[in-house]
């Protein structure tokens, strides 16, 4: 691959490994990551690290941000040093956070203006797979600019899959994690109730994992809740932020996702008892009171 000058804003679970395979795949890389500390094994294998979104673009012909909600994003593309007004035109700018769909929107005004291109493109995996470059990028914008990024794109993910004009990646990623945060909830509920009635809880997870409920999410979620074993592959708290971007989506459609209303309060509980720093699968604990 050429090199291309990449610039990556947002250094959490999944950006840094994001970013660990740009550098493995030989991209110039200058990285941004408000804990400036998160970011010292990227420079140990190559990455410039800048002190500023802005100073992070200056020279990027391609921006990925991996942050974690409308706020902080809003903030690192068009606050003071932002990279929005530091990006040089024509740079693409690759919005891989779970936000929302009116985010995309406003991002995109923004950067037509100063003659950029948005692609948003969220993806399906958690740490793992951000690390093994087994992403499944979900995007929306300009075909014949995702055809132009796909093989950066490419050295991350597994696909790369173009669900339509600007926005459309995001409305599906929102889909996506809705689904996953009710199976995560009914399935604490789930546990919870086959360790108070008495069955042989083997037995009975077995059933559910290996029969038609035993979605992979399921099947990685129930070991790891019969482990206790929350260190964050994907942050609960996280999960709780993109069921309420899901509603509110939902909102937008006419749709009342009373479903993910249900889990969102799951969700909340858990957060309230302390364990939103914790992986998903702590969702549970409430119910072991």
């Amino acid at each position: 691959m050429e090199p291309t000058k990449i610039a990556f804003l947002g250094l959490g679970l999944m950006g840094s490994g994001m970013a660990g395979r740009l550098l493995a795949a030989g991209c110039p890389l200058t990285v941004y990551n408000r804990t400036a500390t998160k970011a010292q094994p990227l420079v140990e294998q190559g990455a410039r690290l800048a002190v500023s979104p802005a100073e992070a673009v200056t020279d990027a012909e391609i921006i990925f941000s991996m942050l974690a909600d409308d706020q902080v994003c809003r903030e690192i593309w068009m606050g003071g040093e932002g990279a929005l007004a530091a990006a040089k035109p024509k740079a693409v700018l690759v919005e891989c956070s779970t936000v929302t769909v009116e985010w995309i929107q406003e991002l995109d005004q923004a950067a037509q203006a100063r003659d950029l291109e948005l692609i948003d493109a969220p993806v399906t995996g958690s740490k793992v797979q951000a690390q093994t470059g087994q992403l499944l990028f979900l995007a929306g914008g300009s075909a014949a600019t995702l055809v132009s990024i796909a093989p950066v794109l490419r050295t991350m993910g597994r696909d790369v899959v173009h669900l339509g004009p600007t926005g459309s990646g995001a409305r599906m990623k929102l889909i996506n994690n809705f689904v996953c945060g009710v199976q995560a909830a009914a399935l604490a509920e789930a546990i919870a109730m086959i360790a108070r009635s008495g069955l042989d809880s083997e037995k009975a997870i077995g059933i559910m994992t290996e029969g038609a409920p035993g979605s992979p999410l399921v099947k990685a979620l129930s070991a790891r809740m019969k482990a206790r074993e929350y260190q964050p592959n994907f942050l609960l708290r996280l999960m709780a932020k993109d069921l309420r971007y899901a509603i509110q989506e939902g909102a937008h459609q006419s749709l009342n996702l009373a479903t993910a209303g249900a889990a969102l309060r799951v969700f909340e509980q858990a957060i309230a008892e302390g364990h939103g720093e914790k992986d998903m699968a702590a969702v549970i604990e409430q119910f072991r009171q």
